[in-house]
């Protein structure tokens, strides 16, 4: 079927679905296949719990129900169909990646955005090439502005992305060493990532619509790795102190959450104190701010939204329990953000504190190198204990300078790690929890 028609089916049914414990009434299912699942074979159940039509690339499937959509390849024609949907809508359109803080960024964004306008944003990680377009055919004539996410780890990956989003504006928070499995190397992430520049600069130099306006970047200028790959691209920047940026701010009190200020290029300073933990948040907060002046958000406005916001997704979190204080910085990790983690934590003045760190993964070649560099960070960090989770951990290299015998501990899984809590319970406590998703560390804030 043309992918014309089907968007026709699209707007009268504009719900599509995925998983067939979720099938709205009327909505569509897109059967989609995965490693160890072909969702050609839920497709009539899909039908029988409600959904209108099923997209499918099964004949046979496609034969049993003429309810049932038949196209060559489920994922890609999902891909089209937002393609489609999206250049059917004016609405602007802010896409953006990075290593570390791309999520927390998009939150930030979203919630200072929405003191203005009616915000579409991605829901939770659905960053990929099936929640991208899942996120964008979400969008209606409602949506007065749209934030969308996007994740890689591999060359390519936020080219395709890009292609489907068609933004309007970029941002680009950082890059780090993660994903080296997949990159190659530090050079492939800053290639990687920067596709998104790329992009900016192919619609720019494009036929000219007189309908668009010319799309721009959001720059943290004091990035060395990004700022040569902006050159000649419209930017609206921001950075540390005295940076000479369009907003430009400081972190002031860290202890746990972070205060900072910020102020215009020329202005006047402004204090908020946010519900953030670590001076590593300073870029992310600077960026929604950023973004909300450079869309009209009131500045009174702007610090509300950040003063307001609490994250809630095991990503730099502060939970209280009625044992100890916790730190959950739970969902990822690679060595870029394990070092910024591990020193806000030493800065930290509390002398009962204890590191729990999971393995980081898709390090590829150097990751046994990067486990030995967090293991001498762990033991600087001014920690009565640091448990170490999983086998890289158990690879590295100890750390060169006298530390206590008795600092680090090791353990091969989460698991392990709960045995231990529940037969001797950490109290009194300040814990930082930082690992990779895989680790599962996140499960570990109900026995502390």
């Amino acid at each position: 079927m043309e992918i014309s028609r089907l968007y026709e089916i699209f707007c009268q049914h504009p719900v599509v679905t995925t998983d067939t414990r979720d099938c709205p009434e009327g909505s569509i299912f897109f059967a989609l296949k995965g490693a160890h699942f072909d969702g050609n074979r839920f497709a009539l159940q899909a039908l029988e719990a409600g959904c209108a039509y099923a997209v499918v690339d099964d004949a046979e499937t496609a034969a049993a129900d003429k309810r049932c959509i038949l196209c060559d390849n489920v994922l890609t024609t999902l891909q089209q169909l937002a393609a489609h949907h999206r250049r059917h809508l004016n609405t602007p359109i802010l896409q953006i990646t990075g290593t570390n803080g791309k999520t927390t960024t998009k939150e930030l964004v979203a919630a200072v955005l929405s003191e203005r306008y009616n915000v579409l944003y991605t829901i939770g990680n659905l960053n990929n090439h099936i929640g991208v377009p899942k996120t964008l055919l979400r969008l209606t004539n409602e949506h007065e502005f749209a934030v969308i996410e996007t994740g890689a780890n591999h060359i390519g990956e936020i080219a395709a992305l890009s292609e489907i989003v068609q933004p309007d504006c970029a941002l680009i928070t950082n890059v780090g060493k993660a994903h080296l499995e997949g990159f190659g190397s530090f050079e492939g992430v800053i290639a990687a990532k920067t596709e998104l520049y790329d992009f900016i600069r192919r619609r720019n130099n494009a036929s000219p619509d007189e309908n668009k306006q010319t799309a721009f970047i959001f720059l943290p200028a004091d990035n060395p790795h990004l700022v040569p790959h902006a050159e000649g691209l419209p930017t609206f920047t921001y950075g540390s102190e005295n940076s000479g940026t369009d907003i430009e701010g400081a972190a002031m009190v860290c202890d746990p959450f972070l205060t900072f200020r910020w102020r215009e290029r020329g202005g006047e300073w402004r204090r908020v104190s946010t519900r953030l933990i670590g001076a590593y948040n300073l870029h992310n907060l600077l960026a929604a701010v950023a973004v909300g002046r450079h869309f009209g958000v009131a500045p009174n406005r702007i610090d509300a939204a950040l003063a307001r916001y609490a994250p809630n997704n095991s990503r730099s979190e502060f939970r209280r329990t009625t044992r100890n204080r916790l730190i959950i910085d739970a969902y990822n990790a690679n060595l870029s953000s394990m070092q910024a983690a591990l020193e806000n934590f030493r800065l930290i003045a509390d002398v009962q504190k204890t590191a729990i760190l999971g393995e980081m993964r898709e390090l590829g070649a150097t990751s046994l190198a990067a486990h030995s560099e967090v293991v001498t960070l762990a033991a600087a960090a001014g920690c009565r204990e640091v448990w170490l989770v999983g086998a890289q951990f158990a690879a590295a290299d100890s750390p060169s300078t006298d530390v206590s015998p008795t600092l680090f501990r090791y353990f091969s899984d989460v698991e392990a790690v709960k045995s231990e809590l529940r037969n001797h319970p950490l109290v009194d406590q300040l814990i930082l929890i930082k690992g990779s998703n895989g680790t599962k560390l996140f499960e570990l804030p109900e026995l502390l």
